[in-house]
């Protein structure tokens, strides 16, 4: 079994609703994503999965929350845009675009150098 690790990052605003204290206020992040993937078997030139190709789709997804309010932007218009919910919310948007061969083993999101929220099945 090969696990390969793609980190992308984006800047982005948010609030936490009913959070009583700071992070309830807007403020910004530079968050960085980690996307680990899985895969049995390389291909004929030995790749699991071309890191061009997944670092496109996984930008795709991250191009949503770039240089935004994440609260505006659904699901987070109705569900707080915590470290949580931000780690689940792109796991399940990327589970079903990966290439074929290629599973899903978890999504890592850090808000800051100190903290950050995991994801996995």
């Amino acid at each position: 079994m090969f696990e390969l690790i793609v980190k992308r990052k984006f800047s982005a605003a948010h609030q936490l609703r009913g959070y009583k204290g700071e992070c309830e206020n807007l403020h910004g992040h530079t968050y960085y994503v980690e996307v680990f993937v899985r895969a049995e078997k390389l291909n004929e030139i030995g790749l699991a999965v071309d890191f061009k190709e997944l670092k496109k789709i996984i930008d795709d997804l991250l191009d949503n929350y770039d240089h935004c309010l994440i609260n505006e932007v659904p699901p987070f218009d109705k569900i707080n845009p915590s470290a949580e919910n931000m780690a689940k919310t792109i796991y399940e948007a990327l589970k079903p675009v990966l290439p074929e061969g290629v599973s899903l083993s978890r999504v890592l999101v850090w808000e800051s150098d100190e903290a950050g929220a995991v994801y996995f099945e």
